[in-house]
C-alpha cells in the first residue's frame, strides 16, 4: 500500500533541462524523485502536471507523489526541501485522493511570459524577463487587440513548433492579457493546455505587433493559414513562468476551474 500526495513545486528554470527527467541532464522531475527516495528509496517516480522546458520557470508545478507511509503534509514538504536545492522548492503539500493523477485531471493552466522593457536590462530581474530592447515601449493597445482573434478554440498550428509531438493542435485559449508594470509588461494566457512553445511563439509574435513590426489585425489571418514559418520568432526560456494549474473539482484540489470542466 503507498499513500498519495499532491505537491506544489516551485523552481527557478535556469539550472533545469526542464521539467522531465534525463538520463544525464538535471531536471526538475529528477531531483524531487531524488529527494523523495533519499526519505522511501522505493518511492514510485513523482508525476507532474505538465513538462516545461529547458530554462522555463514553474510557480505551480503540480506533482503527485506516493510513499510507503504515511506523512502529516508539513513534515513531508519539509522533509523534502531538506533533501532539495535552493533553486527548487516544494512550497504545499496535501494528501492526494487515490485515483487522482495531476496531467490527466487537470482542466486549465495559467502561463506568464514576463518583459522588461527600457535602456537597460534590470539586473535584479533580468533572470526572469525578456529585455526588449527598444528606443520607444511597446504598444501595449496594439498588443491588446491582436490578441483578440487567438481566444476561443483553433488549430495553433502556427504557433507549435516542429518537434511538438501532441496528438492534436486544437487548443481553447480561454484569456491573453497584456499587463503592464513598472520597467516591464507581462503577457498572461489562460487555457486547457498549451502546444510545444506555443505561450513562447505567441509571445514573440506579440512583441513584434509591439515593435510596430507586425499589424495587429493579422494574426486572424495567421492562426488560419497554420504555417509556424509565419509566425513570430520563439520567445527565449527564462520569461516564462507556469503560474498555476486548476484541476477537475471532484478531486478537491485547489479552487474549481473559473471556466467550468472540459467537455
Amino acid at each position: 500500500m503507498t499513500h498519495p500526495y499532491f505537491l506544489t513545486v516551485a523552481y527557478a528554470g535556469a539550472g533545469f533541462h526542464g521539467w522531465q527527467i534525463q538520463t544525464e541532464l538535471r531536471s526538475g522531475q529528477g531531483d524531487l524523485w531524488a529527494a523523495l527516495r533519499a526519505l522511501d528509496p522505493e518511492a514510485p517516480m513523482p508525476q507532474g502536471t505538465g513538462r516545461t522546458d529547458a530554462g522555463v520557470h514553474a510557480r505551480a508545478q503540480g506533482t503527485l507523489v506516493r510513499t510507503s507511509r504515511a506523512w502529516e503534509p508539513y513534515r513531508l514538504l519539509a522533509a523534502l526541501n531538506a533533501h532539495l536545492r535552493d533553486d527548487i522548492r516544494v512550497m504545499a503539500a496535501q494528501p492526494a485522493p487515490e485515483a487522482f493523477f495531476p496531467r490527466q485531471h487537470a482542466v486549465a493552466k495559467r502561463y506568464v511570459y514576463r518583459l522588461g522593457q527600457g535602456p537597460a536590462a534590470d539586473p535584479l530581474a533580468a533572470a526572469f524577463r525578456w529585455h526588449v530592447r527598444g528606443a520607444a515601449p511597446l504598444d501595449l493597445e496594439a498588443m491588446a487587440a491582436a490578441a483578440a482573434p487567438l481566444l476561443g478554440t483553433h488549430d495553433f498550428t502556427s504557433f507549435r513548433c516542429a518537434e511538438c509531438v501532441a496528438k492534436t493542435p486544437i487548443r481553447t485559449l480561454y484569456g491573453l492579457r497584456c499587463e503592464a508594470h513598472e520597467g516591464g509588461v507581462d503577457l498572461v494566457f489562460e487555457g486547457t493546455s498549451f502546444l510545444m512553445h506555443q505561450v513562447r511563439i505567441m509571445a514573440g509574435t506579440l512583441v513584434e505587433v509591439g515593435r510596430g513590426r507586425r499589424r495587429p489585425d493579422s494574426l486572424g489571418a495567421l492562426v488560419a493559414v497554420r504555417d509556424r514559418s509565419l509566425a513570430g520568432p520563439t520567445a527565449p526560456p527564462h520569461g516564462l513562468c507556469l503560474e498555476r494549474v486548476w484541476y477537475e473539482a471532484q478531486w478537491g484540489i485547489g479552487e474549481p476551474s473559473p471556466w467550468g470542466e472540459r467537455s
